[in-house]
């Protein structure tokens, strides 16, 4: 742009006052001169640099682009957004409905939106302008990748964020099942002001110390469990497509061992595997036979992993003793059977349901929108 303007400038000057001869007020001859001589090429082009630097300054103040935020969310994280940018969001307490989406996303540049807030191609479809899509939570299956990608539209999401929360809750749900805690939580509002009576041998719970913790996927998420179930004093077993090296395993002290096996030897089974159709139904009634009868299941992951028919039988027969669910296969409404089960700690995907999350995940979804405006590629790109 300076080079042109430089350029462009000379060109004037040179076919005003010299190709067509045009006279010069007295005085004028001298700058004349100096325009011809080096000296001069390189004092004008001082001149236009600070011109052109003044009048970048000037248009970068303009809005260089729309940030369209779809679901109410904390202000932490907003502060990283220049000024530059104009940011869209909704009325402190309420989601823009889809309409008023369908209304704004024409303008938009950055679509920011939820796990728990769908972003499909009929949505999407009026996002002509739409370069980015920066998702707010660690699944994407709120969005419609295949339309993302088809039209050059990039996504990101929050991995790091979602990592405590939902490592606590699944320790959380494990402590809940192995000592029963809202069993018994249940019995004694039974009786308002009287003690239950159990008995020295009745509820019976188990330790966590001493007992095997079988991780099917190893990822963040499984690796924070793996780390924090250690100091419990149990043993590790991981299972994932590609194991890692022996002296990775060393480090974290962990166990590779194969799917059949995981489940034949654990007394504890947490699922930390994403969603694909690849994954679908991955733990089904023959992975549950396997199990231990007095094993625990825990599922922070995503619910349709689990064929949920499959988990209630179990859990009625007694193939394994409890289990503790987040998520659930039919959009995270549980299978009416599991709402009559004792033996079953339920959470309605609540993994990332903290107040340090939420600040978190807004200001990991942020930076990416950031970083992404700034032409960096350092993002978490799932798309």
């Amino acid at each position: 742009l300076r080079t042109w303007i430089f350029g462009f400038t000379c060109l004037v000057f040179k076919t005003t006052y010299i190709d067509r001869g045009k006279p010069l007020r007295k005085g004028a001859f001298f700058f004349t001169r100096m325009a011809l001589s080096p000296c001069a090429k390189a004092l004008i082009s001082c001149l236009f640099r600070t011109l052109v630097g003044v009048f970048t300054s000037l248009h970068r103040t303009k809005i260089m682009a729309k940030i369209l935020v779809a679901f109410d969310t904390v202000n932490e994280g907003f502060e990283k957004i220049g000024a530059e940018h104009e940011v869209i969001r909704p009325p402190h307490g309420r989601d823009f409905t889809h309409e008023e989406l369908c209304q704004l996303l024409p303008e938009a540049d950055v679509l920011c939106t939820s796990f728990d807030y769908p972003a499909r191609a009929e949505l999407l479809q009026y996002g002509s302008k739409l370069r980015l899509i920066a998702n707010f939570g660690v699944g994407f299956n709120n969005i419609d990748i295949d339309y993302a990608r088809a039209h050059g539209i990039v996504v990101t999401n929050t991995p790091q964020a979602v990592i405590i929360p939902t490592t606590e809750l699944t320790l959380a749900l494990m402590l809940d099942c192995a000592r029963r805690v809202s069993e018994l939580d249940r019995l004694i509002r039974q009786t308002p002001g009287k003690r239950p009576t159990i008995g020295r041998m009745g509820y019976l719970g188990v330790h966590l110390a001493g007992k095997t913790l079988g991780l099917i996927g190893y990822g963040r998420i499984a690796s924070a469990v793996a780390e924090r179930a250690r100091a419990f004093g149990m043993k590790i077993l991981y299972y994932k497509r590609i194991p890692l090296s022996a002296d990775e395993e060393a480090r974290q002290g962990i166990t590779y061992a194969p799917l059949d096996e995981l489940l034949f030897d654990s007394d504890f089974v947490s699922i930390h595997t994403p969603y694909s159709s690849e994954t679908h139904h991955f733990i089904g009634e023959r992975e549950l036979a396997l199990m231990k009868p007095t094993a625990i299941f825990i599922n922070t992951a995503r619910g349709a992993v689990v064929d949920e028919e499959a988990l209630v039988k179990a859990l009625q027969t007694g193939y394994i003793a409890a289990a503790g669910l987040d998520v659930f296969e039919n959009q995270d409404n549980p299978h009416p059977a599991l709402c009559t089960l004792d033996n079953v700690c339920m959470t309605p995907h609540t993994g990332t349901q903290t107040a340090d999350a939420r600040r978190d995940m807004n200001a990991e979804m942020l930076e990416n929108v950031v970083r992404f405006l700034a032409g960096r590629t350092d993002l978490n790109r799932v798309a």
